[in-house]
């Protein structure tokens, strides 16, 4: 069967369709088949165009339930479903049809403490830090704030997807036919995590030694420091 990957919870903002389209992308340059699964009735259809990954608009009970149908079908396919945010219930619904569940939160106190319950509420979720900063000591601040509001989740809290302004290349409706080796290399990273919790072994790393972390390297809280380059060592 194919696998399904459900990005949610219950707060908006936190990044669940950017990361659904890079997951969906890296996937692609995988050469895997993969599905970006809209949800968010908010959100407008992507067109197919210069894309390695199909958009499937899925707004409505009955593409859902074709999209998931398929999926099943077949064992060539991953579908990345775009949860939305502020619907426990269809959270809910997406987590028990799902092969994985992942839960983006970003750099917030506010962020943190909902990714905690949602971690409650799915205890086989996993947590991914989203749109991440890249400056060292602003996410010296964020692990910090990670170690202070969720360490008892560090097992399950996956390396960070840093922010990258061309992640919203893959938004627009019509994709740039060229894009960044940066995003590329963040999609791979971001499809790598999900691949390896999936059980699923891939060829190509010719890749790997372009990118900074990989879901081995779960993002755990540590202790906190006053000198950010304990975090950099």
């Amino acid at each position: 069967m194919g696998k399904i990957v459900s990005i949610i919870g219950n707060k908006g903002g936190t990044g669940k369709t950017t990361l659904s389209h890079m997951m969906a992308h890296g996937l692609g340059l995988f050469d895997m088949r993969a599905v970006a699964i809209l949800t968010d009735t908010f959100r407008d259809k992507l067109s197919k165009q210069n894309r390695n990954y199909l958009p499937f608009d899925a707004r409505s009970d009955e593409n859902m339930a074709q999209a998931v149908a398929k999926l099943r079908a077949v064992g060539h396919w991953t579908g990345i479903i775009d949860g939305g945010g502020n619907r426990p219930e269809m959270d809910r619904k997406l987590a028990d049809m799902s092969d994985l569940v992942i839960l983006p939160f970003r750099d917030s106190h506010e962020d943190m403490r909902t990714v905690r319950r949602d971690l409650d509420r799915f205890p086989n979720a996993y947590a991914l830090p989203s749109q991440w900063p890249t400056n060292r000591w602003a996410e010296a601040a964020a692990q910090r704030s990670v170690h202070n509001l969720l360490a008892n989740y560090g097992s399950r809290i996956l390396a960070p997807s840093y922010c990258l302004s061309s992640s919203k290349l893959l938004l627009q409706d019509l994709v740039p036919p060229s894009l960044p080796r940066a995003l590329h290399n963040a999609a791979r990273e971001v499809a790598m995590q999900a691949l390896e919790l999936l059980g699923i072994e891939i060829e190509d790393t010719d890749w790997l030694p372009a990118v900074t972390a990989g879901a081995s390297a779960a993002y755990a809280p540590q202790a906190s420091s006053s000198d950010p380059s304990i975090l950099y060592a």
